[in-house]
């Protein structure tokens, strides 16, 4: 049977039109597809959520495809290690609390079960802004990365959505809008994002645990923005507490929500 270019360049785009038309009024909104984005959105999908998660690069799964100063390998801790087993991602036991996966497995084997459950990924799609009604958020302003990258004058696009994750790690670029926009007005003791510290993992990990939750009326942090925003220190190679990041935010929604 013969293929016919034209009619590929219209199921595509047909395609992608009916799923970004769909999406466009939604449960809850993900910025950021490193390995808490992904994490939150396999549990809010499979708890019968409507979640679309929003990647600016073209590659999803952020810092975890490189390991440790690119040696594809990445450890996690007893805690993290059951995520790892749910997702059927192999590990192995390093020493005592220590587990070593394969990065490019973990990674990939994330962005795959998150998809299958149910999780809509859009990359290329920067947040530019949010939507804010009275004092919550009720979505985000997206533009083609490219658009970004260009300079270019092109005005966004805007989707609604019930809750807002800013997932986008040490930028927590989603909150820095908020700020921007509207000032000192966040849950810190500052009322400010107050920067991550130096890499320190023991500190780092369980901090990430309590720094996972609302910062703004609708707007949650989950992962390496958690410690961002709140001051801690950032943890290197070591994923576990982004995978129970992801867990416990997606968790916070679904009471919420349902």
């Amino acid at each position: 049977m013969q293929l016919d270019d034209i009619t590929i360049s219209r199921a595509i785009v047909e395609e992608f039109m009916n799923d970004f038309m769909d999406y466009m009024d939604i449960d809850v909104a993900i910025g950021g597809g490193g390995p808490a984005g992904l994490t939150a959105g396999y549990y809010l999908a499979k708890a019968g959520l409507k979640v679309a998660l929003y990647e600016r690069k073209l590659s999803i799964g952020g810092g975890m495809w490189g390991g440790g100063m690119m040696f594809n390998k990445i450890v996690v801790q007893e805690e993290g290690k059951r995520i790892l087993d749910e997702f059927g991602i192999k590990s192995k036991k390093y020493q005592e609390n220590y587990y070593v996966s394969d990065s490019v497995e973990a990674t990939s084997t994330l962005c795959s079960k998150a998809t299958q459950a149910g999780l809509k990924i859009f990359n290329l799609m920067s947040i530019e802004d949010v939507m804010i009604r009275g004092e919550d958020i009720k979505g985000l302003v997206l533009n083609w990365s490219s658009v970004e990258m260009g300079g270019l004058h092109v005005d966004p696009l805007t989707i609604r959505s019930k809750a807002v994750i800013d997932a986008t790690g040490h930028a927590c670029e989603v909150v820095n809008v908020v700020q921007n926009k509207i000032g000192a007005k966040l849950n810190t003791s500052t009322g400010k994002i107050i920067g991550e510290k130096p890499m320190w993992a023991e500190v780092g990990e369980p901090a990430i645990m309590e720094n996972t939750k609302e910062v703004y009326p609708n707007l949650y942090v989950a992962g390496m923005a958690s410690n961002a925003v709140y001051g801690a220190p950032r943890m290197g190679p070591v994923f576990g507490g982004m995978l129970l990041s992801g867990e416990k935010i997606a968790n916070i929604l679904i009471e919420k929500l349902k």
